[in-house]
């Protein structure tokens, strides 16, 4: 297990230096990430560089038997680099600068900014590529986190090239776009622009591409450093740090080019759904790189500072949230960042080594955790452990949200609904994108899927006549890949799958569901009157939301009809044979109860099992390999009975006793099902 947290040691005196490496030391720290913000640092001027001091740094923590993920330092340019190149700046929505003053001030597609990166990502490399203490490349530092979407000159001039390669001809491209409407047809290339500041709604297919080009202008940004890493000869592993369902980065088209997946969470303590959130983050980036281990890059030892308001963690709340991340699939764990900063932004961000010193919780938290981490040793790869893939795809994230639509849909929001409920019943999800979908699963959920590739339905389409048992939600199989209907109405492509017609979306009146994210409802966002339409699955009563599908069943079978408001009599949820598999379709978003209810149908139809049965509510449970974790987030101590061996000690498991926060992780092999299809592992209890 990788254990440690992002150093700034420029931030600090060279005498506390060889201090820091002590108490790395006895706090169980085995690996740093070095120089993420430290180009002013190593390049003071634009003909000045200087290494001594990272050399020094770098030394000492060798000495100290402390690994370095080496990072590239082109997070954040430093001021002579704007003063002297203003053409590197970004721009805003109306065209207006950005400044340097905070981070990120950069144009990703700025041709002067990847000239000066990559020369000092060049140096860099030269310089550490074979150093024994660097074990693992950092490029860059969260792209895209807080500049969405550049609009700047240089933004024009990618964009255009992009175009041009991705459609060749301007006609191809009026016609994918439909610029027939509103007079928007282009004469050619040069006569496109980014989609500044306009009086009314831009066009979506527009857009579409827009959300397309911004996720590659960054991933460019990476694969360009990354090349010059590997021509000078670097053999470690090369990644960057994703920020989990981070709607701007299309991940799953990124994650092919990172060598393992690394991510920063940062839960927020005071949401009600804070667990199910984290874990639906740490799903989502296995899923990323099936088989193979993903690091934990960054997340709070207690309290951040960027949020209104910023309590601590609870007692034993690190452990807690670690275990999640080692349950789901990590071998790192890492934090920002060692020592809390004395200046700047994040000064109040908590750390490994707080101002208070050693004599505090937190410090008594991160080294209990890091001597928990070095008696688990090496853990098993996780592999193919779920049974259940919930349909996430970035593009139809984006052209679900635009606007101009019959209701405003928060697609994570959909989403996070549905994995809640598998969550809660403590069934292991792959979070995977529709084209990924095959035989090695029992049962899919694609929610809210509203563009749907031809790929993706095929999959989709495969996977039920192969025996599988699909849901799909409403908003789902509208649009292409331009965002366009496709001949035929909506639907076209799983109809027959589905066994449904459909005829209209029928929003309901009222406030429209919006601003969850990863989080909670905002309530300023969503007032509490909305209309619904009720309906009954299993005998639980439901509320759908927002829409109230207009279906007609076309030998599919009717499981529930709404019961109020003009959707009255009609379908609200169908079940379809089709193949050797079957096919179910919900027409609304269902509220808690009513996801609850339609889950513990799909499961006990596609004989899926939990990881583990009958856990206490508030017990979190997920599988790698043999490796069962085990999480009590409730206040109560919790008793479960579970044969295995103990991870940590090796003795024998017959049973374990947690406290609230508390953790165990217990080997089980996996057990197949006495009948039915081969569920997931199931220890007794």
């Amino acid at each position: 297990m990788l254990y440690g947290a992002d150093y700034n040691p420029d931030q600090w005196p060279e005498e506390v230096w060889d201090d820091d490496v002590r108490l790395m030391r006895e706090a169980g720290v085995n690996i740093v990430s070095l120089g993420i913000f430290a180009w002013s640092r190593i390049q003071p001027s634009e003909d000045v560089w200087d290494f001594a001091w990272l050399d020094t740094v770098i030394e000492k923590l060798h000495a100290g038997g402390i690994q370095v993920n080496l990072a590239t330092a082109t997070a954040s340019p430093p001021p002579w680099v704007s003063a002297t190149y203003p053409d590197t700046l970004p721009a805003d929505e109306s065209g207006a600068s950005y400044w340097p003053g905070s981070r990120q001030h950069f144009a990703p597609s700025s041709p002067t900014y990847r000239r000066l990166a990559g020369e000092l990502v060049r140096r860099i490399a030269e310089r550490y590529v074979d150093h024994p203490a660097v074990v693992m490349w950092h490029v860059g530092n969260e792209f895209g986190c807080h500049l969405w979407m550049d609009f700047s000159d240089s933004a024009r001039d990618a964009y255009r090239r992009w175009l041009t390669d991705r459609y060749t001809s301007i006609d191809a491209l009026n016609e994918a776009w439909g610029t027939s409407f509103w007079s928007q047809r282009y004469g050619s290339f040069d006569e496109i622009f980014p989609p500044r500041l306009a009086p009314y709604s831009h066009n979506p297919s527009s857009m579409l591409d827009w959300r397309r080009f911004t996720s590659d202008m960054l991933l460019e940004c990476y694969l360009m450093e990354r090349a010059i890493l590997l021509e000078a000869g670097a053999t470690q592993p090369i990644t960057t740090n994703f920020m989990g369902p981070f709607k701007p980065a299309d991940y799953s088209a990124w994650a092919p080019h990172m060598d393992l997946i690394a991510d920063d969470c940062y839960p927020d303590p005071t949401s009600p759904t804070r667990v199910r959130d984290a874990a639906f983050q740490r799903d989502l980036i296995r899923s990323l790189k099936p088989g193979v281990p993903w690091v934990l890059w960054e997340q709070a030892t207690d309290a951040v500072n960027w949020r209104p308001a910023n309590p601590g963690k609870k007692p034993g709340a690190l452990m807690a949230e670690t275990a999640q991340s080692i349950g789901r699939g990590a071998d790192g764990i890492m934090f920002f960042q060692w020592r809390q900063s004395r200046a700047g932004s994040e000064k109040f961000h908590s750390a490994m080594l707080p101002h208070a010193g050693t004599d505090t919780r937190t410090w008594q938290a991160v080294t209990e955790l890091g001597a928990r981490l070095k008696a688990l040793g090496e853990l098993p790869a996780p592999g193919r452990d779920a049974r259940v893939a919930l349909v996430f795809d970035w593009e139809s994230w984006w052209a679900v949200e635009e606007r101009d639509h019959p209701v405003e849909v928060d697609y994570l929001a959909a989403v996070l609904e549905w994995y809640g409920a598998l969550h809660s019943r403590g069934i292991q999800v792959d979070i995977i994108a529709p084209e990924r979908v095959d035989d090695g699963y029992d049962l899919a959920l694609a929610p809210v899927l509203y563009l749907l590739r031809e790929e993706g339905a095929t999959a989709l389409t495969r996977f039920v006549d192969g025996g599988g048992t699909l849901l799909a939600g409403p908003f789902t199989d509208v649009v292409d890949g331009h965002d366009q209907f496709r001949p035929g109405g909506f639907v076209t492509q799983l109809r027959d799958v589905l066994g449904i017609r459909f005829e209209d979306f029928g929003a309901l009146g009222g406030a429209s569901v919006g601003g969850m994210g990863v989080g909670a409802l905002s309530a300023a966002a969503a007032p509490a009157v909305r209309a619904t339409a009720a309906f009954t699955v299993g005998g639980t009563p439901a509320e759908g939301r927002l829409v109230a599908e207009s279906i007609h069943a076309v030998g599919a079978d009717v499981v529930s009809h709404f019961e109020t408001g003009a959707a009255a009599g009609r379908p609200a949820l169908t079940r379809h044979r089709h193949g050797a598999g079957e096919a179910w379709y919900i027409a609304t978003l269902p509220d808690t109860a009513g996801a609850d209810a339609v889950v513990a149908a799909l499961v006990e139809s596609s004989g899926v099992r939990p990881v583990v049965a009958g856990l206490p509510a508030d017990v979190e449970v997920a599988r790698r390999g043999d490796l069962v974790t085990l999480i009590n987030h409730g206040d109560d101590d919790v008793d479960i009975a579970i044969e295995g061996t103990d991870a940590e000690t090796g003795a024998p498991v017959e049973s374990v006793r947690l406290a609230s926060q508390e953790a165990a992780f217990v080997l089980a092999p996996v057990v197949v099902a006495a009948s039915g299809p081969l569920g997931l592992a199931t220890a007794s209890v």
